[in-house]
């Protein structure tokens, strides 16, 4: 996903979503300073992109308990320059977990989700923001996942046992946003 199809994918996302339209429109302004905000000393914020992973037969998230962040998450980070923001998802997936039988889902669009947060200051980093641009991945087996030195653990979790685990609203708001997509794709 290069900077002509981010355009493209965020307008379509607006479309599916349009009670997101505000961060849309936030993340617009960021891709503006293409190729800048994909690099992390891009200040306020830059672009990252996350994997969703997930394992239908278990109806099962992986997620990783980050070690800066001390929270349970998806798994993901910075684009560090890489243009096409689903490699760079996937390589995250990848070194985050060790999980390499992985496939990509688009339910709807190219998009599963979209989230600006805020992380804070570490070191010489101050405070900013993360844009981060979220796709859905099916894994192949629920494989048992290799903990990263960016992270406490990492762990199949079942999707209606996720509030266990972390109370992030846009955590839930991926889960409903999964399960609602199963349904549909049931159907």
């Amino acid at each position: 996903m290069n900077h002509h199809e981010l355009e493209s994918a965020l307008r379509d996302y607006a479309e599916r979503w349009p009670a997101e339209a505000g961060v849309v429109a936030r993340f617009q302004e960021l891709a503006a300073t293409w190729p800048q905000c994909l690099h992390r000393d891009h200040m306020p914020g830059h672009l990252t992109a996350s994997g969703w992973v997930v394992h239908e037969a278990s109806a099962c998230v992986l997620l990783t308990h980050h070690r800066k962040l001390d929270k349970w998450l998806q798994l993901g980070g910075h684009a560090d320059g890489e243009e096409d923001l689903l490699a760079a998802a996937a390589r995250e997936v990848v070194e985050e977990s060790g999980l390499e039988c992985f496939s990509t889902v688009r339910p709807g669009g190219a998009l599963f989700d979209i989230d600006i947060h805020a992380i804070p200051p570490h070191g010489t980093v101050p405070e900013h923001f993360h844009y981060d641009i979220r796709f859905l991945f099916a894994a192949d087996v629920a494989a048992d996942p290799v903990i990263s030195d960016e992270s406490h653990d990492v762990a199949w979790v079942r999707a209606d046992d996720l509030e266990r685990y972390t109370q992030e609203p846009s955590m839930l708001r991926m889960r409903d946003k999964w399960l609602a997509w199963r349904v549909t794709a049931e159907g």
